[in-house]
């Protein structure tokens, strides 16, 4: 390591002091730091919005993709931004020389652990540069390893199952968490955590287990903002609009009137209310049906498809909304797959399957996880003219996208 190196840790270290030590001296009271869920979940609702204005035409797809791309952008930067619980007076001033004296000792020995800090943050935004995935994957072994030979180090379980969320690997992050949910049952921050992972394995649906998590979290802690949150999210996608409204209401009660989320959160009870005053829809008179789809790689393209590549294979209508109306998610290492598509994948509860008669069915194998399609996945598809009771497709993943 050369002399500026030591030139900038060092002037990062005085200015970390700058920032920390000012705040030792202030009465600031304890509060639980749920931002990042906060802002997670701010960001899941407006994406749900998006496709709603997406199939109601409200948007187009051009103009959708674009607020799509800026909502993840702007998600990454409230994570950069989040902060946590500020300590309260009772700390002490002897706090001032502990954290003097032992901050530059322990940033330079978390730079030896886990290698580039910066790398676990920025992961999503710099996925395309293999640098920084390289970090995230060395630190994530680091851990799995650390946790192999202290199994009883929770927080180790929990920095793996964030490294993971950061990563995209969902299901990865989710099994962390039910392992952590085991070795520290009804805690409602692990619960939560559980939640979000699953749900987002689960390409964003939260009925089942992750609105049961909600739920018992909830109960334990019936104030916290984040719970009352994503239980009013569970609600209104279950279609209870008006459990959603009371969840949300009682949220913005206990925030300040000046929060920055009581506008994103009145919006949300608008559209719920919305939602709530439509006429019921009729059920639908189609029988259900199960699509099974054959998945495989054209061996021309294996060269650019790492294993842990996601691969997306979802069914659209032909003639109407191009929101997926169900959708099953895999890795490039599980090729070739069969899998079933169904009503019981739908994003949205009230769309079936059998309510259209044209279905085009696509796989598309994606590095960066991003379920809006990007230059450079790769792609296959096939078209279902007349939705019998249980077709079946074979697909090639055999084109890229330009």
């Amino acid at each position: 390591m050369n002399l500026e190196f030591w030139l900038v840790i060092a002037g990062l270290i005085v200015l970390a002091l700058l920032v920390l030590l000012p705040p030792l001296f202030k009465k600031t009271p304890l509060r639980y730091a749920d931002g990042e869920q906060r802002n997670t979940a701010i960001a899941r609702q407006q994406l749900a919005e998006l496709k709603l204005q997406l199939q109601n035409g409200v948007l187009s797809q051009e103009q959708y993709d674009a607020q799509y791309r800026e909502l993840q952008l702007t998600l990454l930067d409230d994570l950069e931004d989040d902060v946590p619980a500020v300590p309260s007076a009772k700390t002490g001033r002897w706090m001032v020389s502990v954290v003097a004296i032992t901050l530059p000792l322990l940033s330079l020995f978390l730079y030896g652990l886990l290698g580039e800090p910066q790398a676990l943050v920025k992961a999503e935004l710099a996925a395309n540069n293999q640098k920084a995935a390289d970090n995230v994957k060395s630190m994530v072994n680091k851990l799995i390893e650390r946790l192999k030979q202290h199994p009883e180090d929770l927080e180790g379980w929990m920095m793996l199952g964030r490294a993971y969320v950061y990563a995209q690997q969902y299901q990865d992050a989710a099994n962390v968490f039910a392992e952590l949910n085991r070795r520290k049952p009804n805690d409602p921050a692990v619960m939560l955590h559980y939640a979000d992972a699953l749900s987002m394995a689960r390409n964003g649906q939260m009925d089942g287990e992750p609105s049961e998590l909600v739920e018992r979290a909830l109960k334990l802690v019936p104030e916290d903002h984040t719970a009352l949150w994503l239980a009013g999210m569970a609600k209104a996608e279950a279609g209870d609009f008006a459990q959603a409204i009371t969840h949300w209401k009682k949220l913005s009660a206990l925030l300040p009137a000046d929060d920055e989320s009581q506008a994103q959160l009145q919006k949300m009870i608008q559209m719920a209310e919305a939602e709530q005053q439509k006429p019921q829809a009729p059920a639908s008179s189609a029988a259900a049906i199960d699509i099974t789809v054959k998945v495989e790689l054209d061996a021309a393209l294996k060269a650019k498809a790492e294993p842990q590549y996601t691969v997306f294979i979802y069914a659209q209508a032909v003639n109407g909304p191009k929101m997926p109306l169900a959708i099953v998610r895999k890795q490039v290492s599980d090729l070739p797959a069969s899998v079933v598509l169904n009503d019981s994948m739908a994003m949205q509860p009230q769309t079936h399957l059998a309510d259209f008669k044209q279905l085009r069915i696509v796989a598309r194998i994606s590095k960066t996880g991003n379920a809006m399609p990007q230059a450079g996945d790769l792609i296959g598809t096939a078209q279902l003219d007349a939705v019998s009771a249980n077709p079946s497709v074979s697909i090639t993943i055999n084109q890229e996208v330009q």
